[in-house]
């Protein structure tokens, strides 16, 4: 199948492999490389005459294993493009998703299906048959209706569209509950068996569409789904889809093979994995141990005697599921309007900016719609302009308003009048980039995929920096506003936490750098200020503690302020005076410097230096000496030439950085390894090497950029460090607890003792609302939630087990046949002393009530001390 065109290039690539990596060649089977070979040139030659799976079956590998193995071929930076790269990522993100759902819709199936159903039930209707048509099913639905396929709610959402189709076609006899008492139900009411082909939705009865969506509410009850959702995307894509294949409900089960031959049609057309073959487990298709290791596992269990109260771990599938009803049930007591609280900051604005924020809001909501509509495709238009974008958006609104009045309010305890207040409201940017950001979230916990469950970050359509471009928003101006988002919204997951702040990195690393953005007009604006000729931010301040105490005003409207503003100097009881002399303060003489630009470049360069010690400690340990040298030189482009930033990449400076000290130090380190190393790092692209910016509109590696651009920028400063006088070192950043890093980590109680605590953290499951942590996940041990009723006596016992011997594990096994000891002291500090609070128990209280006073007395002060920690922390940072 393969073209003579891609069989002569591809053996030029096999014999180029050879010679740089014989080794490669010599200790893999050649078979594999040369289909790696033949694959790479098919993709650069758009001449793919084979799908992807057929490759796989021809030299007799897994998909983990190819893409593992096309990662050790590109040894060379031009031996995988950036087009093989994304058609790779595309491959994998497809991959994760499907392997997620298979094992998701297997567990479901068995959970569905009897395993030995009664003799009556027909042989036809074997549970082998049953699961293949409902693959096979649902493979067809995702490839037809979905254009944004790796996008895992959805496919999800469909998943159990297919799934209620075919309960409701199963004989209750195979079933078994909730779904056998559902199957009757519909079958009863007589509209199980109801073609839908043709027939006016409009003019149905309420009681036909309860009793058709009641197998469709258990479902979505049992995954933890929004129904609302997941019947909108059933009326409005899957009915119809059935009706384009020609399949009704009342002709029973589908034949396979036709389903078969239209999937075939399907996947030959996109030449990629054949789905059909995780059914036979196919050993093309099996995850490799790390990705096993994300899939849900069977828990361990309780004592038998004790509640069962184990929660499944997280999967993909379930951590999407219960992120989003999360997210619903905060935003539940939202409104879809500005509150009564709002109103009021509203009415006392200079202009009432009421009006133009509802009109805003409406407008942007069209553009959302028409823009989400194009970005999933043609064949999921009716859902992306009729219900998820609507959905999804009303969500980002809710939250919007919501984080809005929260940030008012801090910021009105720093305004002193209402004129910031009334400049901020009537800011156009500010209200743009704080939607923006509410809708970002709302996209990313319904875009989380299969890939993520490790903590990485893979891109979809739909994904940063995409709403930018929805919003018509400059990155930089988005970037001012996160931190105070985050600051002002405490019900944000740590999920959400952590993707606000990688794209918070994004921007800092690109965005913000791009050709047009305001971040170069700022720099422009300080160099004049400041008199200077290359220097937007001095070097100095970069050891002393970075500052979190700005409000979204001081980003926004920097450098104008009020002259009402509160004075830096006094403390906040002290009332400054409106008319205060220019003299008082040195500052008032000349404007006051720009804030957003002064902390964006305090957060690259902690960033910067962040990913320079990562790397450096990868490549250069052996070397610590030359680490303030790389710094210095990365420190001074970014600062004096920041200009080679635009339209690259913070790493590429980086990697030149290292590369160039290293080079007039004599010190061995090649391109090729430092690009190998970086390939490692989190959150990196392949591109970020293979493609920079060599001058307008022409892209090469990064070896050619340091030659013909970023040498003979900074060839005069570099060989400054190989005489006998370098320059003057720069400081080292001061690297401090991450804002965005809330107190998620358990606290070691005092004395040594193997007690810990840590705040309350989100259940996996929402079906009831937030439960009791003891039913967060099966490796916990022991949880108690003081002030919530927990479960039995014998829980108390156990932490007084583990408070006498902390070296003593606790073996499930053991604990079957073990008699219960005695209720022993719970001693959180050295026996003797007084309690954590310095207060002394009751005689009367009981030993129950005491060892709840001091767990409570001991967490509190843990606080209040963590609390005094944090002022230091902010005394240290005024000073």
């Amino acid at each position: 199948k393969v073209s003579e065109s891609v069989r002569e290039k591809a053996w030029k690539t096999y014999e180029s492999l050879s010679a740089a990596d014989g080794a490669l060649v010599a200790n893999k089977k050649k078979k594999e490389t040369w289909g790696v070979c033949i694959f790479i040139v098919a993709i650069d030659l758009d001449e793919m005459t084979f799908t992807f799976t057929e490759l796989l079956k021809s030299i007799s590998i897994s998909v983990c294993t190819f893409f593992h193995f096309l990662k050790e071929v590109d040894v060379n930076m031009d031996t995988v493009s950036t087009k093989v790269d994304s058609t790779v990522s595309r491959l994998k993100k497809k991959y994760d998703v499907l392997l997620a759902l298979y094992h998701k819709f297997e567990r479901t199936c068995g959970l569905i299906y009897l395993e030995q159903p009664s003799s009556e039930i027909s042989a036809e209707l074997s549970s082998a048959l049953v699961l293949k048509n409902y693959w096979i099913t649902f493979l067809l639905a995702k490839g037809k209706v979905l254009q944004v396929e790796d996008d895992l709610v959805i496919s999800f959402q469909l998943l159990l569209c297919v799934l209620d189709y075919f309960i409701k076609l199963s004989p209750p006899a195979m079933l078994k509950e909730p779904y056998k008492s559902a199957v009757t139900a519909v079958t009863v009411n007589g509209s199980a068996r109801t073609p839908r082909r043709g027939q006016n939705r409009s003019t149905r009865t309420s009681k036909q569409i309860d009793t058709d969506t009641k197998v469709i509410e258990v479902l979505c009850k049992e995954h933890d789904c929004n129904l609302d959702e997941v019947k909108n995307v059933y009326f409005t894509s899957f009915i119809p889809f059935l009706n384009t294949i020609g399949i009704a409900a009342s002709n029973g089960l589908p034949e396979v093979e036709v389903l078969s031959k239209l999937y075939d049609e399907l996947y030959l057309k996109n030449k990629d994995i054949d789905a059909r073959l995780f059914l036979d487990h196919d050993e093309t298709l099996q995850p490799d141990v790390i990705t096993c290791s994300q899939l849900e596992r069977t828990p361990v269990k309780n004592h038998p005697d004790e509640e069962l109260n184990l929660i499944l771990p997280q999967t993909p599938v379930r951590a999407a599921m219960n992120n989003i009803q999360q997210l619903i049930m905060i935003l539940n007591s939202a409104t879809d309007k500005p509150s009564d609280t709002l109103i009021t900051y509203f009415n006392n604005c200079t202009v009432n900016p009421k009006d133009s924020i509802l009109k805003r809001v409406e407008s942007l909501a069209h553009i959302f719609r028409k823009k989400f509509a194009e970005a999933v495709g043609q064949g999921c238009a009716e859902i992306g302009s009729q219900v998820t974008s609507i959905l999804r958006y009303k969500l980002g609104v809710r939250l919007y308003y919501r984080v809005m009045e929260s940030m008012l309010k801090s910021v009105r305890q720093v305004l002193i009048t209402f004129f910031l207040l009334s400049k901020l409201l009537n800011d156009n940017i500010f209200h743009t980039s704080l939607l923006a950001c509410a809708v970002e979230v709302v996209m990313a916990t319904y875009g989380r995929n299969a890939s993520q469950s490790d903590g990485t970050s893979e891109e979809t359509d739909l994904s940063f920096p995409w709403i930018l471009n929805v919003f018509d928003l400059k990155a930089f101006d988005f970037y001012k506003v996160i931190e105070s988002f985050i600051k002002a919204e405490p019900s944000l997951t740590r999920e959400m936490i952590k993707h606000l702040e990688r794209c918070e990195h994004r921007i800092m690393e690109s965005l913000a750098w791009q050709s047009g953005s305001p971040l170069f007009d700022l720099i422009k604006q300080s160099k004049e200020r400041e008199g200077q000729t290359d220097q937007p931010e001095p070097a100095a301040p970069l050891n002393l503690p970075l500052q979190h105490n700005h409000t979204a005003a001081d980003l926004y409207l920097s450098p104008v302020r009020s002259p009402k503003k509160k004075a830096s100097g006094p403390p906040p009881s002290a009332t400054p005076t409106p008319d205060a002399q220019p003299g008082v303060t040195p500052q008032t003489q000349k404007p006051q410097k720009s804030t957003s630009l002064s902390l964006f470049y305090k957060k690259v360069y902690l960033l910067a230096y962040l990913r320079l010690r990562t790397l450096f400690f990868r490549l250069l340990s052996e070397h610590p000496d030359l680490e303030p040298l790389i710094w210095t030189l990365f420190q001074h482009t970014l600062q004096n030439e920041y200009e080679l930033m635009r339209d690259r990449h913070l790493d590429q400076i980086m990697m030149c950085s290292m590369y160039g000290i290293c080079k007039v130090k004599n010190v061995d380190l090649r391109f090729k390894t430092i690009v190998s190393a970086y390939k490692e790092l989190r959150n990196t692209n392949q591109e970020t090497f293979k493609r920079v910016l060599i001058r307008e509109e022409q892209y090469d590696s990064i070896i050619v950029f340091y030659n013909l651009v970023f040498m003979q920028k900074l060839k005069t400063n570099i060989l400054q460090y190989a005489s006998n006088r370098p320059p003057t070192l720069s400081p080292i950043p001061h690297i401090p607890r991450s804002p965005y890093q809330f107190s998620n980590s358990p606290r070691r109680v005092p004395a040594g003792n193997n007690i810990y605590i840590s705040p309350l953290k989100s259940p996996y499951k929402f079906s009831d609302g937030f439960q009791s942590p003891t039913k967060m996940t099966p490796r916990s041990r022991i949880l108690v939630s003081i002030g919530e009723s927990f479960g039995t006596s014998e829980k108390f016992q156990k932490i007084n087990q583990m408070v006498c011997n902390s070296d003593c594990q606790l073996k499930r096994s053991a604990e079957v046949s073990a008699a219960p000891k005695p209720l022993k002291r719970l001693r959180f500090d050295i026996e003797g002393q007084e309690e954590a609070d310095g207060s002394k128990h009751l005689p009367q209280e009981s030993k129950f009530q005491q060892k709840l006073a001091e767990m409570t007395s001991t967490r509190t002060r843990m606080q209040k001390q963590k609390l005094n920690d944090g002022n230091d922390t902010s005394a240290a940072e005024d000073k």
